[in-house]
């Protein structure tokens, strides 16, 4: 299932028969492994990775750091919860360090970005303290390179 499941994360497009062939088993193993991994839930589903220099270029990633007041018997679970259903966030970890949280926030702009994080966020009693911090450009995302034009390079200055 391991295999898969690499196979699945680095082209979830390839053909089912080029990884049954590629992991030397049949199509239909393939295919009832895929189905039984979706089926538990190990699967939650698939997604293209974007290149924003070239599509979609106006919205806004912010990664948020939260400080949290954890709810006695409900630890950070539920306040976790609770912001991850807000519409704007993509994802929400609990993390180690001096945060409690990591959440990515998409926005059509700066402007909602900042309204998200007054207005929304900063609101609830059990978030003591947020650092957010704008995408200005990605080089790697879940293991994606993304291709840039090189900088042309200086030329030398002669006397």
């Amino acid at each position: 299932m391991d295999a898969i499941i690499d196979l699945l994360q680095q082209n979830a497009l390839m053909p089912r028969a080029d990884m049954a062939r590629l992991l030397d088993m049949e199509l239909v193993e393939v295919e009832s492994a895929i189905a039984k991994l979706e089926a538990e839930g190990v699967i939650l589903g698939y997604q293209a990775i974007i290149n924003r220099e070239k599509w979609d270029t106006e919205k806004v990633t912010a990664i948020i750091e939260v400080k949290i007041t954890p709810e006695r018997d409900g630890g950070f679970d539920r306040i976790a919860a609770r912001i991850a259903k807000f519409e704007e966030v993509q994802s929400c970890y609990l993390v180690s360090g001096g945060y409690d949280l990591l959440i990515v926030v998409e926005a059509p702009n700066l402007r909602n970005a900042a309204a998200f994080v007054a207005q929304k966020l900063s609101t609830i009693d059990a978030v003591q303290a947020t650092a957010t911090h704008f995408r200005l450009k990605t080089y790697k995302e879940n293991g994606a390179f993304h291709q840039f034009d090189s900088a042309p390079e200086r030329l030398s200055v002669s006397p």
